[in-house]
């Protein structure tokens, strides 16, 4: 039987209900979709091996036991590396006794010049606990990747070329998990007190 145009001006309402109900039922599972958590979202740092600045070579296993700090950077770098490790160094020195054990890991992203003997001289000027780690450029860039950080080559006019990177600095709990990034723009006793804090 034909619908009557009467028939059809009756249907209309019951079919945007229907599509609305629909609608609403799809946006239901896409929220409920993205409450879920993703795993690896959130994964910062893991496995890596590489070579300190006295050319032994060590893993993450190393800085596991105590909290710890991530830095990565470069000997080359003009103002930004220099500046975060003396800020890193006054956090640390401002930690007391207490923080005898806290590390700092400043990993290079240049390894084609950052051999374990640079590092050595480069850090001299820092914290004795501000540990140099290098490697092969494979081992660098996977423990770039795993911190979830950047780094891009930039070649200069000269023929030189700098680094762009990362300018975060990690915090790594005793399980070398992460905590978050050290805000190094209030006084170094306030950022010693949050990595205290992991003590």
């Amino acid at each position: 039987m034909p619908l009557t145009p009467r028939m059809r001006r009756a249907a209309l309402p019951l079919l945007a209900f229907a599509l609305g109900l629909i609608a609403l039922g799809l946006a239901a599972v896409t929220v409920l979709d993205l409450r879920r958590p993703v795993a690896t979202a959130s994964a910062v740092g893991g496995p890596f091996a590489l070579v300190d600045q006295d050319g032994r070579s060590v893993t993450q296993r190393d800085f596991q036991g105590r909290p710890h700090l991530v830095f990565f950077g470069f000997t080359h770098c003009p103002d930004v590396c220099p500046t975060t490790l003396q800020q890193i160094s006054d956090v640390l020195a401002a930690l007391g006794p207490k923080g005898r054990d806290v590390k700092a890991l400043f990993v290079t992203v240049d390894p084609e010049r950052d051999t374990p003997a640079a590092l050595k001289q480069y850090l001299a000027s820092f914290d004795p606990r501000i540990v140099g780690l290098t490697g092969s450029p494979e081992a660098v860039a996977a423990t770039i990747k795993a911190y979830r950080a950047y780094s891009r080559k930039v070649p200069l006019k000269d023929g030189d070329y700098t680094m762009e990177h990362t300018a975060l600095v990690y915090i790594m709990d005793k399980d070398d998990g992460f905590v978050g990034s050290l805000n190094l723009m209030r006084p170094p006793a306030e950022s010693a007190a949050e990595i205290a804090r992991q003590l």
